[in-house]
């Protein structure tokens, strides 16, 4: 017999089913509520709401699990690569060799971007932020494909737009790098693997192409795949209630990128590395700003510990770790906000302060390490962070559209005021 549960209001009960997951997640359905009672549900942030049944994402933030499709984060790290994964998210299963390379030649075959995104960007200021450029062109991208406009066209219709996209977004992403160094774009080359070429087209200057260094390579293909997907977080959520009004897939990933693009979000990483340079500044004392973190009248937080949903470890901080570790011991960089980078990572995983809450370094803090020691800026951590949400996006997107669900419409809770009655601005 199916559980429910139990909802008492004005001398009657409401009984409401109960939805069980495959990973034994229950959830209690109140579609029936409002009819039956006239009742809503309130969930400030919607921390406690279920908006959707997927099969894309598993997150246990108690035992720091990550799932994609059923298959461990660290797997997954250790042993694909970013195409193989971004297909397993949109598609469902890891694809077979045949499978492989036919996905991988259908984006090799879609990577040119039109000329004339070249002097979209050239209207942006240089000092523009890289993640407003990066809406704007995804979103712009709907002029040059106006075929893709259709969410319901045929399934090799929307395959086609899924892989246009995948294809030209590394591209799109190096010629914002370009543009904001004032350096001309670098054209794609189907002749490099999908993350080879984009560490090809972000480094080359116009005197050499950037040597492929495959150990940042390999360090780059895990990020991408631990940033893949993360559940019905902020901007994957975006995606999806923008995606339910119809809109066309580059508007729908154009509105999870200025999603990502918040600090409480996306930014994470590049406010780590911006602690660490107000540390440097301060006279590169580790343990006064670790004493300021412990003290609850301080404002002072360490950004890059803990996270807010798991509440034991990062799963995907572990992977990182160790690429962390190879590319600086690789790199030699004499860098003294990455030497207090390590000392801060020493003290937070010996100190009981941190131990007994569980504040252990998370993926942004190593991610943005690893960014600054190989040359990314700043401002573009988050459009990385973007480079590697991509096929989740699509993948959240693509379940969405297959599940046919209603167009997302919040409820509220009134506590405006009420039985006003107007007046004529000359008697005001």
């Amino acid at each position: 017999m199916s559980e429910t549960a139990k909802i008492e209001y004005n001398g009657s009960t409401v009984e409401l089913p109960v939805v069980t997951g495959t990973e034994n997640e229950k959830a209690v359905d109140i579609g029936p509520l409002r009819a039956k009672t006239g009742l809503i549900t309130l969930d400030t942030g919607f921390k406690n709401t279920g908006s959707t049944q997927s099969a894309i994402t598993f997150l246990d933030g108690e035992n720091g699990i990550l799932h994609y499709r059923g298959y461990p984060i660290e797997q997954l790290a250790d042993q694909s690569n970013f195409l193989e994964v971004a297909y397993l998210l949109i598609y469902g299963d890891l694809p077979n060799k045949a499978q492989f390379d036919a996905f991988t030649t259908a984006i090799k075959e879609e990577m040119h971007v039109h000329e004339n995104v070249k002097i979209f960007l050239s209207g942006f200021p240089q000092s523009a932020h890289p993640m407003g450029m990066l809406s704007s062109v995804i979103a712009a991208l709907h002029a040059f494909h106006p075929q893709d406009l259709d969410p319901y066209r045929p399934a090799e219709a929307i395959d086609r737009t899924i892989i246009r996209l995948l294809a030209k977004m590394p591209v799109i992403v190096s010629w914002i790098h370009s543009h904001v160094r004032g350096l001309p774009c670098v054209q794609p080359n189907a002749n490099y693997e999908y993350v080879e070429d984009y560490t090809r087209m972000m480094f080359s200057v116009p005197t050499h192409d950037y040597k492929i260094d495959p150990i940042l390579v390999s360090a780059l293909h895990k990020l991408l795949i631990l940033h893949a997907d993360h559940e019905q977080n902020c901007s994957t959520s975006t995606v999806r209630i923008v995606g339910s009004s119809l809109a066309n897939l580059y508007a729908s990933i154009s509105a999870g990128v200025n999603a990502l693009w918040g600090p409480l979000h996306g930014g994470a990483n590049q406010e780590v590395i911006e602690m660490l340079e107000e540390i440097k500044a301060n006279g590169g004392d580790v343990d006064l700003y670790v004493n300021k973190a412990k003290d609850k009248n301080d404002s002072f937080r360490l950004m890059g510990f803990g996270h807010r949903v798991y509440k034991n470890f990062d799963p995907r901080a572990r992977i990182i770790k160790a690429a962390c570790d190879e590319i600086l011991g690789k790199m030699g960089i004499d860098d003294p906000v990455l030497s207090i980078a390590k000392r801060l990572e020493e003290v937070a995983l010996q100190d009981p302060y941190f131990v007994e809450r569980k504040l252990y370094p998370n993926v942004d803090f190593y991610s943005g390490i690893i960014y600054r020691a190989i040359g990314i800026p700043v401002d573009f951590f988050t459009v990385m962070f973007a480079l590697g949400r991509l096929p989740g996006w699509i993948a959240q997107w693509k379940e969405m559209l297959a599940n046919k669900e209603p167009i997302g419409r919040p409820r509220q809770v009134y506590v405006g005021p009420v039985n006003r009655t107007y007046v004529p601005i000359s008697a005001r």
